[in-house]
């Protein structure tokens, strides 16, 4: 038996708006929509199954509730910025190597928007 991948499930009524944070801001795309259920995914990507489980989110921030690791922390905060949305921590550097910020989707989910930094 092998885990294939892991998915992030967000409860909301309204999954509608999922689009203006997932894919407008983030540049996921839709790739499933059976109107009750939308599935975001980056193009061209795959990646190794995760799953973090955390006392804390460093720095004396809270545990967010998704992480996204993008390649340019800076794009995703222009695009954040440009959205009218509220940056909760950061932009910050942090001392095991990231770049990240805090903020929040449509259902009030904290996401930590990271990136490895070289």
């Amino acid at each position: 038996m092998a885990v294939r991948r892991t998915v992030t499930n967000i409860r909301a009524t309204q999954v509608e708006a999922a689009r203006s944070f997932y894919a407008d801001v983030l540049g996921l795309e839709v790739v499933m929509d059976h109107g009750w259920i939308l599935t975001f995914a980056a193009p061209g990507m795959s990646a190794t199954p995760q799953i973090s489980v955390a006392s804390a989110g460093g720095s004396g921030t809270p545990v967010p509730d998704i992480s996204v690791a993008v390649d340019d922390v800076a794009e995703v905060l222009a695009r954040v910025r440009r959205a009218g949305l509220p940056v909760l921590y950061g932009p910050a550097r942090e001392p095991w190597g990231v770049e990240r910020f805090y903020v929040r989707d449509p259902f009030d989910r904290l996401v930590n928007i990271v990136a490895h930094l070289a």
